[in-house]
């Protein structure tokens, strides 16, 4: 059964691990005022039918730190792709000059950083509760092994002691990635 109790720990630290990647994602898509391709990340463009990642059907770079560039691999898109970004919910505006699409990203005002900021620490504050949760459900495994005697009362104790490390850990992981967001949306 002790291969069980492996499995159960390293399933709890895969899940966890993927609930703070989730998490870097999520943040990477919050605007902080500095340009990065990852901000076009969610917009899709209609392209030929079908709705398709802009990083699909454009090169996507940072221009200046406030601006970002666009340029279609099919000049016949460069409409379909202007439409899109200003489309999104991102509330950017795209300028075309030629073949090329820039999109000026506009100044953050103070009440929009702290919008971001709570936007920020509610993202947090899910990935720690599906953290918690995962928690929950490889100890109420623990116990339902430690209740068919699968496994000794020290045997759950050590799984559980390990699992609450991992949770600790990824907790923090998770404190230190909201921390990092916010001064970034902060900083003017």
């Amino acid at each position: 059964m002790a291969e069980s109790l492996e499995t159960i720990k390293k399933e709890a630290e895969a899940r966890m691990a993927k609930s703070v990647e989730t998490l870097k994602n999520d943040l990477g898509k919050i605007r902080t005022g500095r340009a990065h391709p990852g901000l076009l990340e969610g917009v899709r463009v209609d392209y030929y039918g079908n709705k398709s990642p802009l990083s699909q059907v454009a090169n996507i770079s940072v221009g200046d730190p406030r601006t970002l560039t666009v340029t279609p691999w099919d000049k016949a898109m460069v409409p379909a792709i202007e439409k899109a970004i200003r489309e999104s919910d991102l509330g950017l505006n795209p300028v075309t000059a030629g073949q090329v699409i820039r999109v000026p990203l506009p100044q953050l005002t103070e009440e929009r950083r702290k919008e971001l900021g709570k936007h920020v620490r509610t993202e947090g504050e899910n990935a720690k509760i599906a953290i918690r949760n995962i928690r929950r459900d490889s100890n109420s495994h623990l116990k339902d092994a430690l209740k068919k005697k699968l496994i000794t009362e020290d045997e759950d104790k050590r799984a559980e002691e390990a699992v609450q490390k991992a949770t600790d850990r990824h907790i923090a992981e998770v404190d230190k990635l909201v921390a990092a967001k916010e001064h970034d949306i902060m900083q003017v």
